[in-house]
C-alpha cells in the first residue's frame, strides 16, 4: 500500500494533456489502492477500461456502475444519487440462510434456523419488500422496535413458519397490535425489555382473549466491542438481569402462562468486530436458555440479536470497521456453540435466531457524489496579483524555496514557518499589504509541497513533518450533504470505502479530503479507510471540466433512513437495478425515486410553499409601486421563485464548455 500512498505528483497541474513525467498506472493498481478487493466481498471490482463494475451475485456478472449513472442522468436524475443494487440485496439474504442451513446440517445440529431482518436498519419499502420477496423458502422474518415498525412488519410479513420479533419499549397499544398479529396466525414473540412489560403482557393478552408468545431479553455479562459496546452489560437500557428474569418467572406462572415463554434473547451490540466476542455471548446465553428450559419452561428459540459485522477496511481485524470473521464462521460458531451448551446440559436444541441487519442490506446500496470544486492553498499568485514592491518577507521565502538543496527538510520547514508568521504578525501591525501577504502564504505553501515531496521517498521523517500530506491536501467540493446521506460518518466517525467511478487507469495524483455543500465546517469527510490503521486523505484525479464521480460504498444500513433535514437538502435521487442478461448493458433500472423537491422540505417544516410565493408576490408588488422593479421584471422575478419550489434541493451543476480563447471555471480552479 506505501508505494500507492506516497507516490509522487504535481497537485498544481490538472491538463489532460499527457506528460512524459507522470507515472504509468493501470487498473489492477487502482483495485489495489483502494481496495476492492479487501471490502468488496467479491461483489465490486475495476475493469480493464478503468471503471468499477459491480458483481451482485458474485458470479462474474457484472454491471458497469458509470453504464448505471449515465441512463439516469439522462432520465433527468442526477448527483447526489443512491443506486441499489437488488440482485444484491437479495443474494445477501439467500447467502446468510443458506450459510446457517450449512452451519447446521454439518455441525449436526437438530434444530433450524429462523432469522429476522431488524427494519429499524433500514426501514423503505422497497428494501422491506425485496428481503420479504427473497425470503421464500427459508421463513426468514422481521424484527420490528417501535409501533410503526410493528404496523410495517404485520402488513409485510408473510409465510407462516416464519417470525416476528417484538423489541423496544412497549404501551399497551403496542402489545395490542402484536396480539392482533397473533390472531391472524403470525408467529409473534414479545420480547420482554422491562420487568414491567410482564405484567402489562399478562393484562392485554387477557383482555384481548390471545395467548401471547413471549421472549426475555437477558443482559449478559458479555461486554460488546466497537463503537456499540455501550449497548451491552449492566448499563445497557434494554433488558432483565438475572433476578428480574427469575422475578419474569414467576409472574408468568401465578398467571398459568407458563407456556407462552418460548425465547431467550441478547443483542451485544452492532458491529461486533471480534468473533470472541459473539462466542461469549452465545455461550453465556445459552447457559440461560438451558436453565429457563429445566425450570419447566417449554422454550424453543434462542435469538442470537445483532453484531454481525461489515469489513468496511477491508483488514479483517478487530478492529471497529472490520471484523476478524467470515459469515459462514459467524454461523459455524453460533451453530456449534449453543449445541454443545445444550448437550452438556442434556436439553433439546433450539431454533436459532439472528437479526443481523447491517450484513444483509449494506452493499447493496451506494451513494454517488459529483466533485464540482477544488479548493487548494498551493496554486501560485496570478501575475496581475504579485506585489509591485515585494517586502523582505516574501524575498526570504522566495530564496527558500529556489535554493531547496542549502538546508535540510526540518530546517527549511522552521524557516518557512518562522517567515509566515512573522509576515502575518507585519499584516497585522499595518506594515505589509495584502499582495505581500498573499504572496508570503501562497510560497509558504509551495515550500512545503517541496518538503513533502522529498519527504514521500526518504527514510526516517521527523515528526513534524508527518502531518504535512495532511495539511496539504485538497478539498474537493461534492454536491451532496454529509447529514443527510452518511451521518454516521459524521457522528460516529464510521468509515465507509470510498473511490473514483471512473479513470481508473489514470495515476490519482491528488491528495484530497472531501467536503460537502451544506453550511457547516464539520460537513466533510476527512478519514479514509486503510490497510493499516486509516488515511487523512484520499488519492483522487486531477479535476479536467469533465464530471467527476466518486462511489461512496456499503452505505445500505442506517444511512438511508437516519439522514436528517439539514440545510433542508432532504433525499437524493434514487434507483434500483436488476441484472438482466437480454438488456444490452446486462441490467434494466427497474425503478426511480426523485429526490424531494424545495416545497416538499419547506412543508416538512411547518411552511406552506404557496404561502411563500404568496408573499413574495406582494412584495413584488410593492417593489414595483415604488418603481424599483419594473412590471415585465417582477412578472420573471416571480416565475423563477414559483419555478424553484417544484426544483431539487441540491446544486444543479452545469459543466462548463471549453473553447480556445477563455478558460473554464474548472480549468481556472485546477
Amino acid at each position: 500500500m506505501s508505494t500507492f500512498k506516497n507516490a509522487s505528483h504535481n497537485p498544481s497541474r490538472i491538463s489532460p494533456v499527457k506528460n512524459k513525467n507522470v507515472p504509468t498506472w493501470s487498473s489492477a493498481q487502482s483495485e489495489e489502492l483502494y481496495g476492492f478487493k479487501r471490502w468488496g466481498g467479491g461483489h465490486f471490482g475495476v475493469e480493464d477500461d478503468g471503471t468499477v463494475s459491480v458483481q451482485p451475485l458474485a458470479d462474474g456478472t457484472s454491471i458497469r456502475i458509470m453504464d448505471v449513472i449515465d441512463e439516469a442522468v439522462s432520465m433527468g436524475l442526477k448527483a447526489p444519487l443512491v443506486i441499489r443494487f437488488q440482485d444484491l440485496l437479495r443474494h445477501r439474504v439467500t447467502q446468510l440462510n443458506e450459510l446457517f442451513r450449512k452451519a447446521i446440517k454439518d455441525e449436526g445440529y437438530e434444530g433450524e434456523y429462523r432469522g429476522v431482518f431488524p427494519i429499524k436498519v433500514n426501514q423503505l419499502r422497497e428494501v422491506v419488500e425485496e428481503i420479504v420477496s427473497a425470503s421464500d423458502g427459508y421463513d426468514y422474518g422481521l424484527e420490528a422496535g417501535s409501533k410503526p415498525e410493528l404496523m410495517i412488519a404485520l402488513a409485510m410479513h408473510e409465510g407462516a413458519n416464519s417470525l416476528i420479533i417484538c423489541n423496544g419499549y412497549k404501551d399497551h397499544d403496542y402489545i395490542r397490535i402484536a396480539l392482533l398479529g397473533r390472531k391472524l396466525g403470525k408467529k409473534i414473540i414479545i420480547v420482554v425489555e422491562q420487568l414491567t412489560e410482564v405484567d402489562d403482557i399478562i393484562r392485554v393478552a387477557a383482555e384481548v382473549g390471545v395467548d401471547p408468545l413471549i421472549g426475555f431479553r437477558a443482559k449478559l455479562q458479555t461486554r460488546g466491542e466497537g463503537k456499540w459496546s455501550s449497548s451491552s452489560g449492566d448499563n445497557a437500557k434494554f433488558g432483565l438481569n438475572t433476578a428480574e428474569i427469575l422475578f419474569a418467572c414467576e409472574k408468568l406462572r401465578k398467571a398459568k402462562l407458563t407456556s407462552a415463554l418460548k425465547l431467550v434473547h441478547f443483542h451485544i451490540g452492532s458491529q461486533v468486530p471480534n468473533i470472541l466476542t459473539i462466542k461469549n455471548a452465545v455461550i453465556e446465553a445459552s447457559r440461560f436458555y438451558c436453565q429457563l428450559a429445566k425450570m419447566g419452561f417449554p422454550m424453543g428459540y434462542l435469538d442470537v440479536g445483532g453484531g454481525l459485522g461489515i469489513d468496511y477496511d477491508g483488514s479483517r481485524t478487530n478492529y471497529e470497521s472490520s471484523m476478524n470473521y467470515t459469515m459462514a464462521e459467524y454461523a459455524r460458531d453460533v451453530v456449534a456453540n449453543v449445541r454443545d451448551i445444550c448437550d452438556s446440559m442434556n436439553v433439546p436444541v433450539p431454533n436459532l435466531v439472528s437479526e443481523s441487519g447491517r450484513a444483509v442490506v449494506a452493499p447493496h446500496s451506494m451513494l454517488v457524489v459529483e466533485v464540482f470544486e477544488r479548493i487548494n492553498k498551493r496554486e501560485t499568485l496570478g501575475v496581475q496579483h504579485q506585489p509591485k514592491v515585494k517586502h523582505k518577507v516574501v524575498t526570504d521565502l522566495e530564496t527558500l524555496l529556489r535554493n531547496k538543496h542549502k538546508l535540510g527538510r526540518l530546517e527549511r520547514f522552521h524557516d518557512a514557518t518562522q517567515k509566515k508568521e512573522e509576515a502575518f504578525s507585519l499584516f497585522n501591525l499595518g506594515y505589509l499589504d495584502l499582495e505581500n501577504r498573499a504572496a508570503a502564504e501562497s510560497i509558504f505553501w509551495q515550500v512545503c509541497e517541496q518538503i513533502a515531496q522529498e519527504t514521500r521517498n526518504a527514510g526516517y521523517v521527523p515528526e513534524e513533518l508527518r502531518e504535512l500530506n495532511k495539511l496539504l491536501a485538497d478539498q474537493y467540493v461534492c454536491n451532496f450533504s454529509v447529514f443527510q446521506s452518511l451521518l454516521d460518518h459524521w457522528a460516529l466517525k464510521q468509515l465507509f470505502p470510498i473511490a473514483p467511478l471512473h479513470r481508473l487507469k489514470e495515476h490519482p495524483s491528488v491528495n484530497a479530503t472531501l467536503v460537502d455543500i451544506t453550511c457547516d465546517s464539520d460537513g466533510k469527510i476527512g478519514t479514509f479507510i486503510d490497510l493499516q490503521d486509516t488515511k487523512d486523505y484520499l488519492q483522487l484525479h486531477p479535476l479536467n471540466g469533465k464530471p467527476y464521480y466518486l462511489g461512496v460504498f456499503l452505505t445500505g444500513a442506517y444511512q438511508d433512513i437516519m439522514g436528517d433535514l439539514h440545510n433542508l437538502f432532504g433525499r437524493v435521487n434514487e434507483v434500483h437495478v436488476f441484472l438482466e442478461n437480454d438488456e444490452p448493458n446486462g441490467y434494466y433500472i427497474e425503478e426511480t425515486l426523485s429526490g424531494v423537491r424545495m416545497s416538499e422540505v419547506i412543508e416538512g417544516v411547518q411552511y406552506q410553499w404557496e404561502e411563500l410565493c404568496r408573499r413574495i408576490k406582494s412584495q413584488i408588488d410593492t417593489a414595483t409601486k415604488k418603481d424599483l422593479v419594473k412590471p415585465r421584471e417582477g412578472v420573471r422575478l416571480l416565475e423563477f421563485y414559483e419555478s424553484q419550489m417544484m426544483a431539487k434541493t441540491y446544486l444543479n451543476i452545469e459543466q462548463p464548455v471549453v473553447t480556445k480563447t477563455k478558460k473554464t471555471r474548472a480549468q481556472s480552479r485546477g
